[in-house]
């Protein structure tokens, strides 16, 4: 059974637009916006963004500026930002609706803030010259973001094989557990990622979803593309997207519940996530996919984990582990294969189940 578009759409969206809720206290990135700015390393005071107006931006009211500069970034988002962060040169705050003039630096400041707590581990699994593949715990974020800087899985890599010694060839999201590829930069890396671009990398996943999922067997044909409603960094079903397949089988089932094995055959972000949610079975303790949407996602982020947030969401992170990847030595060419056994929180939520 091969399910195609017109299925449905999977959005993490209520209808409602970002400015109908308020501001965390604490402000932070989207993923576009912290891959536009980068991340500072050694600040110890106020961090400080400058974006420079090139000369065909003359003119234009600050808040399309920063449209412009970030990615994807809502106008709304846009005000909010400058409302919070932007500032003159004697430090006097910025308005939405002044006008940029060519030349100029329009400077962000944001406030220090402590680094939120995650697991500092990994198990490691294979290490050669040229080749790392380890264990990552949920909760552990893979790459440096403006939230996360040391507690990451790539500087706890550094702090353990060097700097810059390893590094990471491909994504896992930070609730996700299981195995990461890292490989030494140079011909080791550029092989690697090579593998994964051209999709000769074979991945499979272990997966908790909500209710009983009929057939044994079927493969979700649906495309993906960014979303239309208010949280940017989430995936839809959309027919003008870019192409998105998953193969999916049943292991068990369980009271309401199902365990799956997944095998990508695209990579698109977040696209087991979508498949699953856009068939009607979401992966539990998902976040942004699961049955509340953009409303119990606002609620955790504000509130932060509580019992009658856990409760809606079925579990505290999201029930997925990348379990078994096999893929090609990046230089001898050897087959390799690599498994990870489910981790103790997903085999209590199933047993519990």
């Amino acid at each position: 059974m091969v399910i195609r578009s017109g299925f449905g759409c999977a959005r993490a969206a209520s209808g409602r637009t970002e400015s109908s809720k308020p501001l965390p206290l604490a402000w932070r990135l989207l993923p576009e916006e912290a891959k536009t700015w980068g991340m500072a390393e050694g600040i110890e005071g106020p961090i400080v963004f400058e974006f420079r107006v090139p000369n065909e931006l003359e003119g234009q009211r600050l808040d399309r500026f920063l449209e412009w500069r970030i990615p994807r970034l809502s106008r709304e988002r846009a005000q909010a930002i400058i409302r919070a962060c932007a500032r003159n040169a004697d430090g006097s705050p910025r308005h939405p609706w002044e006008r940029v003039r060519a030349g100029e630096k329009v400077v962000l400041v944001r406030e220090r803030f402590l680094e939120p707590e995650a697991p500092r581990h990994f198990e490691l699994l294979y290490q050669d010259e040229v080749l790392v593949v380890v264990e990552k715990p949920p909760g552990l974020p893979v790459h440096p973001s403006p939230t996360y800087r040391r507690n990451t899985l790539s500087y706890l890599l550094d702090e353990r094989f060097g700097p810059g010694a390893f590094r990471i060839t491909h994504r896992l999201d930070k609730e996700t557990s299981g195995l990461v590829v890292c490989a030494r930069p140079g011909p080791a890396e550029v092989a690697m990622k090579r593998q994964f671009q051209e999709r000769k990398v074979q991945k499979e996943y272990l997966a908790i979803v909500r209710g009983l999922v009929q057939a044994d067997r079927f493969t979700i044909d649906l495309p993906l593309g960014r979303s239309r409603g208010p949280l940017h960094m989430c995936m839809e079903v959309n027919p003008q997207g870019d192409e998105a397949v998953t193969e999916v089988e049943v292991i068990e089932r369980k009271g309401n519940r199902s365990l799956l094995r997944l095998r990508p055959r695209t990579g698109r972000q977040h696209q087991l996530r979508v498949h699953l949610s856009a068939i009607g079975h979401p992966i539990l303790g998902d976040k942004l996919y699961g049955p509340g949407g953009a409303e119990l996602f606002l609620a955790w982020l504000s509130q932060g984990m509580t019992p009658e947030i856990q409760a809606a969401l079925g579990h505290a992170r999201q029930a997925l582990h990348a379990a078994s990847i096999a893929f090609e030595h990046p230089l001898s060419g050897e087959k390799m294969r690599f498994h990870s056994r489910l981790p103790p929180d997903l085999v209590k939520l199933w047993e519990e189940g």
